[in-house]
């Protein structure tokens, strides 16, 4: 048995191609700030990113980028609510920043996307961390395994507000 390998697939082979296939665009449907660790998410309409950064406003915005925009999708927001046992979940809860919709971010991972002005590149899946057991009870933990996002890097700032398409590169 071949051993399991984590790389991707050459882009000109056939998995490849179904891999880069992502013909519609998403959309952003929540932005939230960590202004300090443990304290309550900030909703907001819009927000600077800087090149390299992260967030103005957000805990993260000064460090080395790779984890400069965390993004998780709307579509597992009911999925992680009734693995959990909830009825629903708020955004905020989950502590990501970007809330999208209509575009599956397991795709972009390894790849560079634009929202609204920016340009990011998926780094690495954004597992929970063990605060969404309080967060979600019981099991919520576990209940995000698998559905927890997406981090990205900052590749060029600007602006991104709810609204914004979300667009593979």
């Amino acid at each position: 048995m071949p051993a399991f390998s984590s790389s991707r697939p050459a882009p000109d082979s056939p998995l490849g191609r179904l891999m880069a296939t992502l013909p519609r665009s998403g959309r952003v449907e929540w932005i939230g700030l960590r202004p300090a660790r443990e304290q309550a998410m900030v909703a907001v309409a819009e927000v600077e990113a800087k090149g390299g950064g992260g967030l103005r406003g957000d805990r993260y915005k000064g460090r080395n980028g790779e984890r400069g925009v965390t993004l998780i999708q709307a579509e597992h927001l009911p999925v992680i609510a009734a693995l959990a046992g909830l009825e629903a979940i708020a955004p905020a809860t989950l502590r990501r920043n970007l809330v999208v919709s209509g575009i599956p971010l397991v795709a972009l991972k390894g790849r560079r996307f634009r929202i609204g002005e920016l340009v990011l590149e998926g780094t690495e899946s954004c597992d929970p961390c063990s605060r969404m057991e309080a967060a979600l009870g019981p099991g919520g933990f576990n209940a995000m395994r698998g559905h927890g996002g997406l981090c990205a890097r900052i590749v060029e700032g600007g602006t991104v507000r709810v609204g914004d398409a979300v667009a593979a590169l």
